[in-house]
């Protein structure tokens, strides 16, 4: 299996089968995001895997690893981060074809800029555009 139908098939997995869908017990923020688990399957995929990546990480490597993947899926090659493992990256990376598509990079940021915005306190709208 080529590097490719790998990422294809675990967007596709994430995307059909969500995890982590609705709220953890003991969560200590919290923050809607629009597709209440009826996103489209991009959507539906990162926050899956953004769930998968943050679960059980201190807030300051939380912001790492979100400021890592926005800027990956916007303009790097890679991931740069040390503190996940090969197959976390591999999971995020899968991700990194949609900077093709302007409209799928928000799909896949989406909920990314909304964590952000509940681990800033923030009550302003979340938007995808900087």
């Amino acid at each position: 299996m080529d590097l490719k139908d790998l990422y294809q098939e675990i967007i596709l997995d994430h995307g059909k089968n969500p995890r982590n869908l609705g709220k953890f017990d003991n969560y200590n923020k919290d923050e809607d995001i629009a597709f209440e688990g009826h996103g489209c399957a991009i959507s539906m995929a990162s926050a899956s895997i953004m769930t998968d990546m943050v679960r059980g990480k201190e807030e300051k490597e939380v912001k790492e690893i979100v400021a890592d993947f926005i800027g990956m899926i916007k303009e790097k090659d890679s991931l740069e981060t040390n503190i996940l493992k090969d197959d976390e990256k591999t999971k995020l990376m899968s991700l990194s074809g949609v900077k093709q598509y302007p409209m799928r990079v928000k799909c896949a940021t989406l909920s990314w800029h909304t964590l952000t915005s509940a681990l800033d306190n923030s009550d302003q709208v979340v938007k995808t555009e900087e």
